[in-house]
Protein backbone atom coordinates (compact mmCIF):
# COMPACT_ATOMS: atom_id res chain seq x y z
CA UNK A 1 0.00 0.00 0.00
CA UNK A 2 1.36 3.49 -0.76
CA UNK A 3 2.65 5.36 2.27
CA UNK A 4 0.10 7.77 3.73
CA UNK A 5 1.10 11.44 3.52
CA UNK A 6 1.99 13.36 6.66
CA UNK A 7 -1.13 14.46 8.47
CA UNK A 8 -1.60 17.88 10.09
CA UNK A 9 -2.72 18.34 13.69
CA UNK A 10 -5.93 16.76 14.96
CA UNK A 11 -7.43 20.18 15.67
CA UNK A 12 -6.96 21.28 12.06
CA UNK A 13 -8.50 18.11 10.72
CA UNK A 14 -11.40 18.00 13.17
CA UNK A 15 -12.80 21.21 11.72
CA UNK A 16 -12.84 19.76 8.19
CA UNK A 17 -14.58 16.52 9.09
CA UNK A 18 -18.21 16.16 8.05
CA UNK A 19 -20.14 13.45 9.84
CA UNK A 20 -22.92 13.41 7.25
CA UNK A 21 -23.63 14.40 3.67
CA UNK A 22 -24.46 18.10 3.32
CA UNK A 23 -27.66 17.60 1.35
CA UNK A 24 -28.53 21.29 1.22
CA UNK A 25 -25.15 21.96 -0.39
CA UNK A 26 -25.74 19.22 -2.94
CA UNK A 27 -29.15 20.61 -3.85
CA UNK A 28 -27.74 24.11 -4.06
CA UNK A 29 -25.06 22.88 -6.44
CA UNK A 30 -27.68 21.29 -8.66
CA UNK A 31 -29.88 24.40 -8.63
CA UNK A 32 -26.88 26.59 -9.52
CA UNK A 33 -26.16 24.29 -12.47
CA UNK A 34 -29.71 24.58 -13.74
CA UNK A 35 -29.62 28.35 -13.25
CA UNK A 36 -26.44 28.65 -15.30
CA UNK A 37 -28.10 26.73 -18.15
CA UNK A 38 -31.06 29.07 -18.01
CA UNK A 39 -28.79 32.11 -18.17
CA UNK A 40 -26.97 30.76 -21.20
CA UNK A 41 -30.26 30.19 -23.00
CA UNK A 42 -31.49 33.62 -21.99
CA UNK A 43 -28.41 35.29 -23.48
CA UNK A 44 -29.06 33.43 -26.73
CA UNK A 45 -32.37 35.25 -27.03
CA UNK A 46 -34.61 32.25 -26.60
CA UNK A 47 -38.35 31.94 -27.08
CA UNK A 48 -38.74 34.69 -29.67
CA UNK A 49 -41.32 34.35 -32.37
CA UNK A 50 -42.39 36.40 -35.29
CA UNK A 51 -45.57 36.28 -37.32
CA UNK A 52 -45.36 33.84 -40.24
CA UNK A 53 -48.11 35.04 -42.53
CA UNK A 54 -49.14 38.42 -43.77
CA UNK A 55 -51.43 40.17 -46.17
CA UNK A 56 -51.40 43.52 -47.96
CA UNK A 57 -53.63 44.93 -45.25
CA UNK A 58 -55.25 43.54 -42.14
CA UNK A 59 -58.77 44.62 -41.36
CA UNK A 60 -60.31 44.62 -37.94
CA UNK A 61 -62.73 41.90 -38.96
CA UNK A 62 -60.04 39.53 -40.26
CA UNK A 63 -59.17 36.47 -38.15
CA UNK A 64 -55.96 36.76 -36.11
CA UNK A 65 -52.95 35.16 -37.78
CA UNK A 66 -51.60 31.93 -36.33
CA UNK A 67 -48.38 32.09 -34.25
CA UNK A 68 -45.20 30.56 -35.63
CA UNK A 69 -44.55 27.04 -34.49
CA UNK A 70 -41.97 26.65 -31.72
CA UNK A 71 -39.44 23.85 -31.87
CA UNK A 72 -39.50 21.13 -29.25
CA UNK A 73 -37.06 21.49 -26.35
CA UNK A 74 -34.22 18.98 -26.59
CA UNK A 75 -31.76 20.01 -23.89
CA UNK A 76 -31.60 20.94 -20.22
CA UNK A 77 -33.43 24.20 -20.96
CA UNK A 78 -35.57 25.43 -23.85
CA UNK A 79 -33.77 26.15 -27.13
CA UNK A 80 -34.82 29.15 -29.17
CA UNK A 81 -37.30 28.39 -31.95
CA UNK A 82 -36.11 29.42 -35.38
CA UNK A 83 -38.13 32.44 -36.55
CA UNK A 84 -40.01 31.50 -39.65
CA UNK A 85 -40.09 33.80 -42.65
CA UNK A 86 -43.40 35.47 -43.44
CA UNK A 87 -44.91 35.01 -46.87
CA UNK A 88 -43.74 38.51 -47.76
CA UNK A 89 -40.17 37.19 -47.89
CA UNK A 90 -41.03 35.47 -51.16
CA UNK A 91 -41.44 38.85 -52.85
CA UNK A 92 -38.78 39.77 -55.40
CA UNK A 93 -35.57 41.01 -53.76
CA UNK A 94 -35.32 43.99 -56.06
CA UNK A 95 -38.70 45.21 -54.79
CA UNK A 96 -37.42 45.12 -51.19
CA UNK A 97 -34.25 46.94 -52.20
CA UNK A 98 -36.24 49.62 -53.95
CA UNK A 99 -38.35 50.08 -50.81
CA UNK A 100 -35.19 50.54 -48.73
CA UNK A 101 -33.93 53.12 -51.19
CA UNK A 102 -37.18 55.02 -50.64
CA UNK A 103 -36.97 54.69 -46.85
CA UNK A 104 -36.91 58.42 -46.27
CA UNK A 105 -40.19 58.73 -48.15
CA UNK A 106 -41.78 56.06 -45.93
CA UNK A 107 -40.51 57.86 -42.84
CA UNK A 108 -42.13 61.07 -44.03
CA UNK A 109 -45.44 59.26 -44.55
CA UNK A 110 -45.34 57.64 -41.10
CA UNK A 111 -44.65 61.00 -39.49
CA UNK A 112 -47.32 62.81 -41.48
CA UNK A 113 -50.77 63.76 -40.17
CA UNK A 114 -52.54 61.90 -42.95
CA UNK A 115 -53.96 58.68 -41.52
CA UNK A 116 -54.09 56.92 -44.87
CA UNK A 117 -50.41 57.67 -45.55
CA UNK A 118 -49.47 56.48 -42.08
CA UNK A 119 -51.23 53.16 -42.60
CA UNK A 120 -49.74 52.67 -46.06
CA UNK A 121 -46.19 53.35 -44.81
CA UNK A 122 -46.64 51.16 -41.72
CA UNK A 123 -47.72 48.25 -43.91
CA UNK A 124 -44.62 48.76 -46.06
CA UNK A 125 -42.38 48.77 -42.99
CA UNK A 126 -43.97 45.55 -41.82
CA UNK A 127 -43.27 43.94 -45.20
CA UNK A 128 -39.65 45.11 -45.13
CA UNK A 129 -39.16 43.55 -41.70
CA UNK A 130 -40.45 40.21 -42.91
CA UNK A 131 -37.12 39.39 -44.60
CA UNK A 132 -35.55 38.79 -41.16
CA UNK A 133 -32.32 40.59 -42.08
CA UNK A 134 -30.66 42.54 -39.29
CA UNK A 135 -29.42 45.07 -41.82
CA UNK A 136 -33.04 45.97 -42.63
CA UNK A 137 -33.92 46.26 -38.94
CA UNK A 138 -30.91 48.49 -38.32
CA UNK A 139 -31.86 50.85 -41.16
CA UNK A 140 -35.41 51.15 -39.85
CA UNK A 141 -34.18 51.74 -36.30
CA UNK A 142 -31.76 54.41 -37.47
CA UNK A 143 -34.66 56.15 -39.19
CA UNK A 144 -35.94 56.83 -35.65
CA UNK A 145 -39.50 55.72 -36.36
CA UNK A 146 -39.99 53.37 -33.37
CA UNK A 147 -41.50 56.13 -31.17
CA UNK A 148 -43.94 56.91 -33.99
CA UNK A 149 -45.07 53.28 -34.14
CA UNK A 150 -45.49 53.34 -30.37
CA UNK A 151 -47.70 56.41 -30.68
CA UNK A 152 -49.79 54.64 -33.34
CA UNK A 153 -50.71 51.99 -30.76
CA UNK A 154 -52.85 54.60 -29.02
CA UNK A 155 -54.96 55.40 -32.12
CA UNK A 156 -58.11 53.80 -30.75
CA UNK A 157 -60.20 55.28 -33.52
CA UNK A 158 -58.09 53.57 -36.19
CA UNK A 159 -57.75 49.84 -35.28
CA UNK A 160 -56.11 48.96 -38.61
CA UNK A 161 -53.20 51.27 -37.82
CA UNK A 162 -52.96 49.91 -34.28
CA UNK A 163 -52.77 46.39 -35.64
CA UNK A 164 -50.06 47.18 -38.21
CA UNK A 165 -47.98 49.19 -35.71
CA UNK A 166 -48.14 46.34 -33.19
CA UNK A 167 -47.14 43.94 -35.94
CA UNK A 168 -44.07 46.04 -36.85
CA UNK A 169 -43.00 46.21 -33.22
CA UNK A 170 -43.53 42.46 -32.85
CA UNK A 171 -41.11 41.76 -35.70
CA UNK A 172 -38.50 44.15 -34.32
CA UNK A 173 -38.89 42.59 -30.87
CA UNK A 174 -38.12 39.22 -32.50
CA UNK A 175 -34.71 40.53 -33.60
CA UNK A 176 -31.59 41.36 -31.62
CA UNK A 177 -32.95 44.82 -30.79
CA UNK A 178 -35.76 43.91 -28.41
CA UNK A 179 -34.59 46.35 -25.75
CA UNK A 180 -35.17 49.28 -28.11
CA UNK A 181 -38.82 48.25 -28.44
CA UNK A 182 -39.13 48.00 -24.67
CA UNK A 183 -37.63 51.46 -24.21
CA UNK A 184 -39.40 53.37 -27.01
CA UNK A 185 -42.60 53.87 -25.03
CA UNK A 186 -44.48 50.94 -26.57
CA UNK A 187 -44.85 48.78 -23.43
CA UNK A 188 -47.54 50.79 -21.57
CA UNK A 189 -49.54 51.12 -24.79
CA UNK A 190 -49.24 47.38 -25.51
CA UNK A 191 -50.48 46.63 -22.00
CA UNK A 192 -53.44 48.93 -22.65
CA UNK A 193 -54.17 47.08 -25.90
CA UNK A 194 -54.77 43.91 -23.85
CA UNK A 195 -58.09 45.54 -22.98
CA UNK A 196 -58.97 46.35 -26.61
CA UNK A 197 -62.42 45.21 -27.82
CA UNK A 198 -60.73 43.91 -30.98
CA UNK A 199 -59.60 40.29 -30.52
CA UNK A 200 -57.00 40.52 -33.29
CA UNK A 201 -55.34 43.54 -31.70
CA UNK A 202 -55.28 41.83 -28.30
CA UNK A 203 -53.67 38.78 -29.88
CA UNK A 204 -51.00 40.90 -31.58
CA UNK A 205 -50.27 42.78 -28.35
CA UNK A 206 -49.83 39.47 -26.48
CA UNK A 207 -47.42 38.33 -29.16
CA UNK A 208 -45.31 41.49 -28.97
CA UNK A 209 -45.22 41.38 -25.17
CA UNK A 210 -44.19 37.72 -25.33
CA UNK A 211 -41.21 38.60 -27.54
CA UNK A 212 -40.17 41.37 -25.16
CA UNK A 213 -40.48 39.01 -22.17
CA UNK A 214 -38.26 36.50 -23.97
CA UNK A 215 -35.27 38.83 -23.93
CA UNK A 216 -33.08 40.22 -21.15
CA UNK A 217 -34.20 40.55 -17.51
CA UNK A 218 -34.23 44.33 -17.98
CA UNK A 219 -36.94 43.91 -20.62
CA UNK A 220 -39.05 41.80 -18.26
CA UNK A 221 -38.50 44.37 -15.52
CA UNK A 222 -40.01 47.03 -17.78
CA UNK A 223 -43.05 44.81 -18.34
CA UNK A 224 -43.45 44.22 -14.61
CA UNK A 225 -43.09 47.96 -13.92
CA UNK A 226 -46.09 48.59 -16.16
CA UNK A 227 -48.23 45.93 -14.48
CA UNK A 228 -48.42 43.42 -17.32
CA UNK A 229 -49.30 40.36 -15.22
CA UNK A 230 -52.94 41.07 -14.32
CA UNK A 231 -54.00 42.20 -17.85
CA UNK A 232 -52.26 39.17 -19.35
CA UNK A 233 -53.97 36.75 -16.95
CA UNK A 234 -57.32 38.31 -17.85
CA UNK A 235 -56.85 37.07 -21.44
CA UNK A 236 -57.34 33.45 -20.38
CA UNK A 237 -61.02 32.85 -21.01
CA UNK A 238 -63.10 29.78 -21.66
CA UNK A 239 -64.01 30.97 -25.16
CA UNK A 240 -60.39 31.56 -26.25
CA UNK A 241 -59.43 30.10 -29.58
CA UNK A 242 -56.54 27.62 -29.55
CA UNK A 243 -54.08 29.87 -31.50
CA UNK A 244 -54.69 32.76 -29.11
CA UNK A 245 -54.42 30.46 -26.08
CA UNK A 246 -51.11 29.11 -27.37
CA UNK A 247 -49.70 32.63 -27.73
CA UNK A 248 -50.96 33.72 -24.31
CA UNK A 249 -49.55 30.65 -22.54
CA UNK A 250 -46.24 31.06 -24.35
CA UNK A 251 -46.06 34.75 -23.37
CA UNK A 252 -46.88 33.93 -19.74
CA UNK A 253 -44.15 31.28 -19.59
CA UNK A 254 -41.64 33.80 -20.97
CA UNK A 255 -42.72 36.30 -18.34
CA UNK A 256 -42.13 33.77 -15.54
CA UNK A 257 -38.60 33.03 -16.74
CA UNK A 258 -36.09 34.17 -14.12
CA UNK A 259 -36.59 35.83 -10.76
CA UNK A 260 -40.01 37.42 -10.37
CA UNK A 261 -40.47 40.64 -8.39
CA UNK A 262 -41.76 40.23 -4.85
CA UNK A 263 -44.99 42.05 -5.67
CA UNK A 264 -46.01 39.51 -8.34
CA UNK A 265 -48.65 37.12 -7.04
CA UNK A 266 -47.82 33.56 -8.00
CA UNK A 267 -51.05 31.88 -6.93
CA UNK A 268 -53.25 33.42 -9.70
CA UNK A 269 -50.69 32.25 -12.28
CA UNK A 270 -50.68 28.73 -10.86
CA UNK A 271 -54.49 28.62 -10.84
CA UNK A 272 -54.48 29.12 -14.61
CA UNK A 273 -51.56 26.75 -15.15
CA UNK A 274 -53.22 24.01 -13.08
CA UNK A 275 -56.06 24.02 -15.60
CA UNK A 276 -53.94 24.22 -18.74
CA UNK A 277 -51.72 21.26 -17.81
CA UNK A 278 -54.78 19.19 -18.69
CA UNK A 279 -54.89 20.61 -22.24
CA UNK A 280 -54.88 18.25 -25.19
CA UNK A 281 -52.74 20.70 -27.20
CA UNK A 282 -49.04 19.81 -26.86
CA UNK A 283 -47.77 23.38 -27.25
CA UNK A 284 -50.09 24.72 -24.56
CA UNK A 285 -49.26 21.75 -22.36
CA UNK A 286 -45.49 22.20 -22.75
CA UNK A 287 -45.55 25.95 -22.03
CA UNK A 288 -47.75 25.38 -18.98
CA UNK A 289 -45.23 22.87 -17.62
CA UNK A 290 -42.33 25.22 -18.37
CA UNK A 291 -44.16 27.85 -16.34
CA UNK A 292 -44.34 25.53 -13.32
CA UNK A 293 -40.64 24.81 -13.72
CA UNK A 294 -39.72 28.50 -13.85
CA UNK A 295 -41.90 29.47 -10.90
CA UNK A 296 -40.57 26.69 -8.65
CA UNK A 297 -37.03 27.93 -9.23
CA UNK A 298 -37.56 31.69 -9.31
CA UNK A 299 -40.00 32.39 -6.47
CA UNK A 300 -39.71 31.69 -2.76
CA UNK A 301 -42.27 29.18 -1.44
CA UNK A 302 -43.48 28.54 -5.00
CA UNK A 303 -43.06 24.76 -4.56
CA UNK A 304 -45.69 24.72 -1.85
CA UNK A 305 -47.91 27.07 -3.86
CA UNK A 306 -47.66 24.69 -6.83
CA UNK A 307 -48.62 21.72 -4.65
CA UNK A 308 -51.52 23.68 -3.17
CA UNK A 309 -52.72 24.48 -6.69
CA UNK A 310 -52.97 20.73 -7.37
CA UNK A 311 -50.44 20.45 -10.21
CA UNK A 312 -48.66 17.40 -8.79
CA UNK A 313 -51.05 14.55 -9.79
CA UNK A 314 -51.26 15.67 -13.41
CA UNK A 315 -47.52 16.30 -13.69
CA UNK A 316 -46.87 12.75 -12.51
CA UNK A 317 -49.39 11.42 -15.04
CA UNK A 318 -47.63 13.36 -17.79
CA UNK A 319 -44.43 11.41 -17.13
CA UNK A 320 -45.95 8.80 -19.41
CA UNK A 321 -46.62 11.33 -22.20
CA UNK A 322 -45.43 10.20 -25.62
CA UNK A 323 -44.00 13.56 -26.73
CA UNK A 324 -40.51 14.52 -25.57
CA UNK A 325 -41.41 18.21 -26.00
CA UNK A 326 -43.91 17.72 -23.17
CA UNK A 327 -41.95 15.18 -21.13
CA UNK A 328 -38.88 17.40 -20.75
CA UNK A 329 -40.60 20.36 -19.01
CA UNK A 330 -42.70 17.92 -16.99
CA UNK A 331 -39.73 16.05 -15.56
CA UNK A 332 -37.78 19.28 -14.99
CA UNK A 333 -40.72 20.75 -13.07
CA UNK A 334 -40.94 17.59 -10.96
CA UNK A 335 -37.19 17.76 -10.33
CA UNK A 336 -37.66 21.27 -8.96
CA UNK A 337 -40.46 20.08 -6.68
CA UNK A 338 -38.37 17.11 -5.50
CA UNK A 339 -35.80 19.62 -4.19
CA UNK A 340 -38.32 20.70 -1.56
CA UNK A 341 -38.59 19.50 2.02
CA UNK A 342 -39.54 15.95 3.04
CA UNK A 343 -43.24 16.79 3.32
CA UNK A 344 -43.31 18.19 -0.22
CA UNK A 345 -41.37 15.21 -1.56
CA UNK A 346 -43.85 12.91 0.16
CA UNK A 347 -46.63 14.39 -1.99
CA UNK A 348 -44.75 13.22 -5.09
CA UNK A 349 -44.34 9.74 -3.63
CA UNK A 350 -48.00 9.49 -2.71
CA UNK A 351 -48.94 10.40 -6.29
CA UNK A 352 -46.93 7.46 -7.66
CA UNK A 353 -43.92 9.24 -9.13
CA UNK A 354 -41.51 6.43 -8.25
CA UNK A 355 -43.39 3.79 -10.24
CA UNK A 356 -43.37 6.11 -13.26
CA UNK A 357 -39.66 6.80 -12.86
CA UNK A 358 -38.91 3.08 -12.63
CA UNK A 359 -40.55 2.59 -16.03
CA UNK A 360 -38.88 5.65 -17.50
CA UNK A 361 -35.38 4.66 -16.37
CA UNK A 362 -35.77 1.24 -17.95
CA UNK A 363 -36.72 2.57 -21.38
CA UNK A 364 -34.91 4.35 -24.18
CA UNK A 365 -35.24 8.09 -23.59
CA UNK A 366 -32.96 11.05 -24.42
CA UNK A 367 -30.05 11.62 -22.07
CA UNK A 368 -31.38 14.83 -20.56
CA UNK A 369 -34.63 13.15 -19.54
CA UNK A 370 -32.84 10.24 -17.86
CA UNK A 371 -30.56 12.66 -16.04
CA UNK A 372 -33.54 14.49 -14.61
CA UNK A 373 -35.14 11.18 -13.60
CA UNK A 374 -31.98 10.20 -11.69
CA UNK A 375 -31.94 13.65 -10.10
CA UNK A 376 -35.47 13.17 -8.78
CA UNK A 377 -34.57 9.76 -7.32
CA UNK A 378 -31.46 11.31 -5.77
CA UNK A 379 -33.48 14.07 -4.13
CA UNK A 380 -36.02 11.59 -2.79
CA UNK A 381 -33.21 9.38 -1.47
CA UNK A 382 -31.93 12.25 0.70
CA UNK A 383 -35.14 12.08 2.70
CA UNK A 384 -36.33 9.87 5.52
CA UNK A 385 -35.81 6.13 5.77
CA UNK A 386 -39.45 5.63 4.81
CA UNK A 387 -38.83 7.56 1.60
CA UNK A 388 -35.71 5.51 0.90
CA UNK A 389 -37.83 2.42 1.45
CA UNK A 390 -40.30 3.76 -1.12
CA UNK A 391 -37.44 3.99 -3.61
CA UNK A 392 -36.51 0.38 -2.89
CA UNK A 393 -40.12 -0.83 -3.13
CA UNK A 394 -40.50 0.84 -6.56
CA UNK A 395 -37.69 -1.40 -7.97
CA UNK A 396 -35.62 1.61 -9.04
CA UNK A 397 -32.30 0.32 -7.70
CA UNK A 398 -31.74 -2.19 -10.51
CA UNK A 399 -32.17 0.29 -13.41
CA UNK A 400 -29.91 2.74 -11.54
CA UNK A 401 -27.21 0.06 -11.37
CA UNK A 402 -27.58 -0.57 -15.10
CA UNK A 403 -27.22 3.15 -15.83
CA UNK A 404 -24.20 3.38 -13.55
CA UNK A 405 -22.51 0.61 -15.51
CA UNK A 406 -23.50 1.31 -19.10
CA UNK A 407 -24.57 4.93 -19.64
CA UNK A 408 -22.76 8.11 -20.60
CA UNK A 409 -20.68 9.89 -17.97
CA UNK A 410 -23.33 12.51 -17.20
CA UNK A 411 -25.97 9.90 -16.47
CA UNK A 412 -23.49 7.76 -14.51
CA UNK A 413 -22.81 10.68 -12.20
CA UNK A 414 -26.52 11.28 -11.55
CA UNK A 415 -27.11 7.58 -10.93
CA UNK A 416 -24.13 7.56 -8.56
CA UNK A 417 -25.62 10.50 -6.66
CA UNK A 418 -28.89 8.62 -6.28
CA UNK A 419 -27.27 5.41 -5.02
CA UNK A 420 -24.83 7.23 -2.75
CA UNK A 421 -27.56 9.34 -1.18
CA UNK A 422 -29.68 6.25 -0.61
CA UNK A 423 -26.79 4.36 0.95
CA UNK A 424 -25.89 7.35 3.15
CA UNK A 425 -29.31 7.56 4.80
CA UNK A 426 -30.50 3.95 4.63
CA UNK A 427 -30.84 1.60 7.56
CA UNK A 428 -28.71 -1.53 7.88
CA UNK A 429 -31.59 -3.71 6.70
CA UNK A 430 -32.23 -1.47 3.69
CA UNK A 431 -28.59 -1.59 2.65
CA UNK A 432 -28.56 -5.36 2.88
CA UNK A 433 -31.75 -5.53 0.82
CA UNK A 434 -30.35 -3.21 -1.83
CA UNK A 435 -27.11 -5.14 -2.14
CA UNK A 436 -28.89 -8.46 -2.25
CA UNK A 437 -31.59 -7.44 -4.71
CA UNK A 438 -29.33 -6.03 -7.41
CA UNK A 439 -28.93 -9.27 -9.36
CA UNK A 440 -32.09 -11.06 -8.28
CA UNK A 441 -35.31 -11.47 -10.17
CA UNK A 442 -37.90 -9.74 -8.01
CA UNK A 443 -40.54 -12.19 -9.20
CA UNK A 444 -38.61 -14.96 -7.42
CA UNK A 445 -39.83 -13.99 -3.96
CA UNK A 446 -38.68 -17.08 -1.96
CA UNK A 447 -35.12 -16.80 -3.33
CA UNK A 448 -35.01 -13.07 -2.55
CA UNK A 449 -36.21 -13.67 1.00
CA UNK A 450 -33.73 -16.51 1.52
CA UNK A 451 -30.72 -14.50 0.39
CA UNK A 452 -31.86 -11.51 2.41
CA UNK A 453 -32.00 -13.68 5.54
CA UNK A 454 -28.54 -15.03 4.74
CA UNK A 455 -27.21 -11.49 4.48
CA UNK A 456 -28.89 -10.39 7.71
CA UNK A 457 -27.26 -13.32 9.53
CA UNK A 458 -23.84 -12.49 8.12
CA UNK A 459 -23.54 -15.84 6.33
CA UNK A 460 -22.25 -15.01 2.87
CA UNK A 461 -21.29 -17.90 0.57
CA UNK A 462 -18.79 -17.11 -2.17
CA UNK A 463 -21.41 -17.24 -4.91
CA UNK A 464 -23.51 -14.62 -3.15
CA UNK A 465 -20.39 -12.51 -2.48
CA UNK A 466 -19.67 -12.53 -6.19
CA UNK A 467 -23.19 -11.38 -7.06
CA UNK A 468 -23.24 -8.61 -4.48
CA UNK A 469 -19.73 -7.31 -5.16
CA UNK A 470 -20.28 -7.23 -8.93
CA UNK A 471 -23.77 -5.82 -8.56
CA UNK A 472 -23.54 -2.67 -6.53
CA UNK A 473 -20.24 -2.12 -4.77
CA UNK A 474 -18.06 -2.30 -7.87
CA UNK A 475 -19.76 0.61 -9.72
CA UNK A 476 -19.91 2.59 -6.48
CA UNK A 477 -16.18 2.09 -5.99
CA UNK A 478 -15.60 3.29 -9.54
CA UNK A 479 -17.23 6.59 -8.57
CA UNK A 480 -14.26 7.22 -6.25
CA UNK A 481 -12.18 8.06 -9.34
CA UNK A 482 -14.53 10.86 -10.49
CA UNK A 483 -13.30 14.46 -10.46
CA UNK A 484 -16.32 15.70 -8.51
CA UNK A 485 -15.40 16.19 -4.82
CA UNK A 486 -19.02 16.45 -3.67
CA UNK A 487 -19.94 13.21 -5.41
CA UNK A 488 -16.84 11.37 -4.17
CA UNK A 489 -17.52 12.46 -0.60
CA UNK A 490 -21.14 11.39 -0.83
CA UNK A 491 -20.05 8.03 -2.23
CA UNK A 492 -17.61 7.60 0.67
CA UNK A 493 -20.45 8.31 3.09
CA UNK A 494 -22.52 5.64 1.36
CA UNK A 495 -19.69 3.11 1.51
CA UNK A 496 -19.18 3.92 5.19
CA UNK A 497 -22.84 3.20 5.89
CA UNK A 498 -22.62 -0.05 3.94
CA UNK A 499 -19.53 -1.12 5.88
CA UNK A 500 -21.25 -0.29 9.16
CA UNK A 501 -24.11 -2.52 8.07
CA UNK A 502 -21.56 -5.25 7.43
CA UNK A 503 -20.26 -4.86 10.97
CA UNK A 504 -23.78 -5.20 12.30
CA UNK A 505 -24.16 -8.41 10.29
CA UNK A 506 -21.11 -9.96 11.97
CA UNK A 507 -22.97 -10.73 15.21
CA UNK A 508 -21.93 -14.11 16.44
CA UNK A 509 -18.84 -14.21 14.22
CA UNK A 510 -15.28 -14.25 15.51
CA UNK A 511 -13.70 -10.85 15.97
CA UNK A 512 -10.97 -11.77 13.52
CA UNK A 513 -13.54 -12.40 10.79
CA UNK A 514 -13.34 -9.69 8.11
CA UNK A 515 -16.32 -7.47 7.42
CA UNK A 516 -18.05 -9.19 4.46
CA UNK A 517 -18.71 -5.91 2.66
CA UNK A 518 -15.09 -4.86 3.19
CA UNK A 519 -14.16 -8.14 1.50
CA UNK A 520 -16.47 -7.31 -1.43
CA UNK A 521 -14.90 -3.86 -1.78
CA UNK A 522 -11.44 -5.43 -1.71
CA UNK A 523 -12.41 -7.89 -4.45
CA UNK A 524 -13.91 -5.07 -6.52
CA UNK A 525 -10.66 -3.10 -6.54
CA UNK A 526 -12.13 -0.47 -4.22
CA UNK A 527 -9.26 -0.65 -1.75
CA UNK A 528 -6.80 0.68 -4.32
CA UNK A 529 -9.15 3.56 -5.12
CA UNK A 530 -9.50 4.38 -1.43
CA UNK A 531 -5.71 4.43 -1.08
CA UNK A 532 -5.46 6.81 -4.04
CA UNK A 533 -7.77 9.24 -2.22
CA UNK A 534 -4.96 9.91 0.26
CA UNK A 535 -3.46 12.24 -2.34
CA UNK A 536 -6.55 14.33 -3.12
CA UNK A 537 -6.62 18.00 -2.26
CA UNK A 538 -9.62 17.72 0.07
CA UNK A 539 -9.40 17.47 3.83
CA UNK A 540 -12.85 15.92 4.24
CA UNK A 541 -12.28 13.26 1.58
CA UNK A 542 -8.84 12.45 2.99
CA UNK A 543 -10.19 12.17 6.55
CA UNK A 544 -13.02 9.84 5.59
CA UNK A 545 -10.89 7.69 3.29
CA UNK A 546 -8.28 7.24 6.04
CA UNK A 547 -10.98 6.47 8.57
CA UNK A 548 -12.35 3.67 6.36
CA UNK A 549 -8.87 2.29 5.60
CA UNK A 550 -7.91 2.18 9.26
CA UNK A 551 -11.25 0.83 10.45
CA UNK A 552 -11.78 -1.99 7.97
CA UNK A 553 -8.48 -2.79 6.26
CA UNK A 554 -5.90 -2.12 8.99
CA UNK A 555 -4.44 -5.62 8.64
CA UNK A 556 -4.02 -5.28 4.88
CA UNK A 557 -2.40 -1.86 5.32
CA UNK A 558 0.10 -3.08 7.91
CA UNK A 559 0.95 -6.21 5.91
CA UNK A 560 1.60 -4.19 2.76
CA UNK A 561 4.07 -2.00 4.70
CA UNK A 562 5.82 -4.96 6.38
CA UNK A 563 9.21 -5.59 4.70
CA UNK A 564 8.96 -9.28 5.60
CA UNK A 565 5.93 -9.68 3.36
CA UNK A 566 6.89 -10.66 -0.20
CA UNK A 567 6.25 -7.87 -2.65
CA UNK A 568 6.35 -5.11 -0.01
CA UNK A 569 9.75 -3.76 -1.15
CA UNK A 570 11.47 -2.99 -4.39
CA UNK A 571 14.17 -5.68 -4.12
CA UNK A 572 14.77 -7.63 -7.27
CA UNK A 573 15.28 -10.76 -5.17
CA UNK A 574 11.69 -10.86 -4.04
CA UNK A 575 10.34 -14.38 -4.01
CA UNK A 576 7.17 -14.65 -6.05
CA UNK A 577 4.88 -16.39 -3.62
CA UNK A 578 1.26 -15.90 -2.79
CA UNK A 579 -0.11 -15.90 0.72
CA UNK A 580 -2.72 -18.51 1.40
CA UNK A 581 -4.78 -15.86 3.13
CA UNK A 582 -4.56 -13.34 0.31
CA UNK A 583 -7.98 -12.30 -0.92
CA UNK A 584 -8.69 -13.69 -4.37
CA UNK A 585 -11.81 -12.80 -6.34
CA UNK A 586 -14.03 -15.89 -6.34
CA UNK A 587 -14.88 -17.39 -9.68
CA UNK A 588 -18.43 -16.76 -10.87
CA UNK A 589 -20.78 -19.40 -9.61
CA UNK A 590 -22.40 -21.59 -12.22
CA UNK A 591 -26.10 -21.50 -12.80
CA UNK A 592 -26.45 -24.86 -11.09
CA UNK A 593 -24.48 -23.64 -8.04
CA UNK A 594 -26.61 -20.51 -7.75
CA UNK A 595 -29.80 -22.57 -7.93
CA UNK A 596 -28.51 -24.63 -5.01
Amino acid sequence: MPRAPRRPSDEARRGAYKPRVDFSRSRRRREDGLLSLRRLDRDAGLFKRRRDETSPAVHASDPAPTPAEAESPAAGARPPPTPSSPADAAAPRDAAESELEGLSELVDKVCSDDTTSQLEATVQFRKLLSDEKNSTVIKIIRADVLPRFAESLSRTGFPQLQMEAAWVLTNIAASDYTLLVAECGAVPRLVELLGSPNANIRHQAIWCLGNIAADLPSCRDILFDHGVVTPLLSQFREDMKIPVLRTAMWALSNLCFGKLPAEVQVKPILEIVSQLIHSADEKILADACWTVYYLCGGVDDAIQDALDAGVCPQLVNLLMHASSSVLLPVIMALARISAGDDAQVQVLIENGILNCLAQLLGRSYPKNIKKQACLIVSNIATGSKDQIQAVIDASIISPLIVLLKTSETDIKKEAAWALSNAASGASSEQIQYVLASVHLNVSSVPWCMTLNLILCNGCLPSGCRYLVSRGCLEPLCNVLTYQDPDLVYTCLQGLENILQAGEAGKKGEEESEMNPYAQFILESGGLDKLEDLQDVNSESIYDLAMKLLQSYWEEEVSESDDPSVPGSNDSSDTVETTSEDAAQPPAPASVADEAE
